[in-house]
């Protein structure tokens, strides 16, 4: 699902930014932009993102603002210079040069002013950053669950819609099944015209190919899928994957039941059917 979130934490005059971008994915995909000198936060990062989202490709990216505690730093060497300045001191006495010493001379000196890199303290950093990650994990999830919430409903209208397909071919099964056997019937005794054939046994052979043509147990196990898929919203957990693998199941039925009642009509309503596992499963690949 799509969401963005962004989260702030602010401390000593420095401000961690983060903000959090996520789209669709069939897996959980991050990428984490940090300033180099925190980079070992990567992966404590993925794992406070991945506590909260289950799929997604997932960008954070996270700025420090003020950042004076990290900023690289010029300092005085003051003993050194003064040792500088009695030797260059020496050397204008020793050769008769005119003049002062100036700053301007100490200045192009080695190691009178020298740049040092600051290390931060990462462990107060680290609280900062999480600080700005949990906020913006917040109201990134809030803005997901809204626009899960209207594909929930999606789904459920969807499976609704099936389900009317699926009752519409259940009270169709008797009708089916009688003409069936009036088919056979009429068509073994033109096949058969003239030759004399037990009775029982006739029975027997038609009782036979009528139960090959039974989707009693298809339509059942269908059933229960979908008492199971509109379970699978009430249990509060991801479940988008398990949806994806349930529809598989629907699908499955619905062929078996297709290739078993050679009917026009129901091969109709068993493209209607798989039209609507497919939109149910395109769907699905949107949520977590």
């Amino acid at each position: 699902m799509t969401g963005f979130g962004r989260g702030e934490a602010s401390a000593e005059g420095r401000t961690w930014i983060a903000e959090i971008r996520t789209v669709n994915h069939r897996f959980l995909d991050q990428r984490v932009i940090l300033p180099r000198a925190f980079a070992l936060f990567e992966e404590p990062v993925k794992k406070k993102v991945a506590a909260v989202l289950d799929r997604g490709r997932v960008d954070i990216t996270f700025s420090l603002q003020g950042t004076a505690a990290v900023e690289p730093q010029l300092t005085v060497n003051v003993p050194v210079a003064r040792q500088y300045r009695r030797c260059l001191q020496q050397l204008l006495e020793e050769f008769e040069v005119e003049g002062p010493v100036t700053l301007r001379d100490m200045l192009t000196l080695r190691d009178v002013v020298s740049l040092e890199e600051q290390r931060p303290d990462m462990d107060a950093e680290w609280l900062l950053l999480a600080a700005a990650l949990e906020t913006a994990l917040k109201e990134c999830d809030l803005m997901r669950e809204k626009e899960g919430e209207a594909l929930r409903q999606d789904l459920l209208d969807r499976l609704t819609k099936f389900e009317a397909v699926v009752r519409q071919i259940d009270r169709a099964i008797p009708d089916l099944q009688q003409l069936r056997q009036n088919e056979l019937k009429a068509r073994i005794g033109k096949l058969l015209e003239g030759i004399d054939l037990d009775p029982i046994r006739l029975a027997q052979e038609m009782a036979i190919m009528a139960d090959k043509s039974d989707v009693t147990e298809e339509i059942t196990r269908l059933d229960s899928h979908m008492v199971q898929f509109r379970a699978f919203f009430a249990s509060g957990e991801p479940v988008g994957r398990r949806l994806d693998f349930l529809l598989q199941e629907f699908l499955r039925e619905v062929n078996t039941l297709s290739s078993k009642i050679a009917n026009a009509a129901i091969a109709h309503l068993g493209v209607e059917m798989k039209n609507e596992i497919e939109k149910l499963r395109e769907q699905v690949q949107n949520i977590e």
